[in-house]
């Protein structure tokens, strides 16, 4: 199966999920009364109309490069991405104010048993599609995938941290603390909004240094280093300066190098030292692409050591 099919599945699979976890997380909203249940099912919308439109985007993303698009269509994705960020970190802002206003009126009573065991079960549910999709993505290199992979993990975490705290509230309800369950629903969706800001923000931010073609993450930059440096010390080059990009699922890096040898210096020998430069960093990066650039190391552009 080649990875555009596979990566249309996984995406059909996280939109079927997310359709219907949207419709019974707003049913159950409406018959609840229940802010988190709705917060649930505005997120579940908001992530179903970007992944309809990734969906229809995805064969743009494994078109070859060419002289007219040398970066492809790989920064449509991370626009994409940067517009999914801002899109719930709108749709977080505005339930937010919400929800600050209900708790300020009074609070807002619901049956925590019922929403505990409706969080449960979709926790259940949200496990089952990230096992799912998690087992389908190994073969996989995608940005957008790794994205809804993330949104089903924080369904997890979020149902059932949900349902710990309502059955909490549930055994308050016959104490003297039981007035507490009033607001108890306004300030599990406070908690969740602050624990997923965090997520959201870090998407934004990746998207939006992929956008610019800045360097990837340093993690990333030195396992590209350490791979190449030992290829190349075995050809007897020395390199100068890495320029490592990424945008959307693409790296490239640029290696200036010396030769140490130049009277044994050839064509053939830098061709082999590309093939197997490009075939090494495959293994570890799927769609990585590399090129060798030999230079004196004084005849570089100023602008590069001042980036190191």
């Amino acid at each position: 199966m080649s990875s555009e099919k596979g990566e249309k599945r996984v995406l059909w699979i996280s939109f079927a999920a997310g359709l219907a976890f949207a419709i019974f997380e707003l049913v159950f909203s409406i018959f609840s009364h229940s802010h988190s249940a709705l917060m649930d099912a505005v997120y579940d919308s908001t992530e179903l109309i970007f992944v309809a439109l990734i969906l229809f985007l995805t064969p743009l993303f494994h078109r070859p490069i060419s002289e007219k698009r040398p970066y492809g269509f790989f920064q449509v994705e991370s626009i994409f991405l940067i517009i999914k960020g801002f899109m719930m970190l709108s749709v977080t802002l505005s339930v937010s104010i919400n929800v600050i206003q209900s708790f300020v009126s009074g609070g807002n009573p619901v049956n925590s048993l019922s929403v505990a065991v409706f969080q449960i079960l979709l926790g259940i549910a949200s496990l089952a599609i990230f096992l799912v999709m998690k087992r389908m993505n190994s073969r996989l290199s995608s940005p957008t995938v790794d994205a809804e992979i993330l949104g089903w993990k924080l369904d997890i975490r979020y149902s059932f941290g949900i349902a710990a705290a309502f059955l909490c509230s549930a055994a308050l309800e016959h104490t003297p603390l039981s007035f507490l369950s009033l607001y108890f629903d306004q300030l599990i969706t406070i908690l969740i909004v602050i624990s997923m800001l965090p997520e959201n923000i870090k998407l934004l931010y990746g998207a939006m240094r992929d956008i610019f073609l800045f360097s990837p993450e340093e993690q990333t930059v030195q396992a590209i280093k350490g791979i190449c440096d030992t290829i190349l010390a075995r050809y007897s080059f020395v390199p100068v300066f890495y320029d490592v990009t990424r945008t959307g699922r693409r790296l490239w890096a640029a290696i200036y190098f010396e030769a140490l040898d130049e009277s044994c210096f050839s064509i053939d020998t830098l061709r082999q030292a590309i093939l197997e430069i490009n075939s090494a960093l495959n293994r570890e990066f799927e769609n990585c692409s590399c090129e060798l650039i030999l230079t004196p190391h004084d005849s570089i552009p100023d602008v590069l050591p001042s980036s190191l």
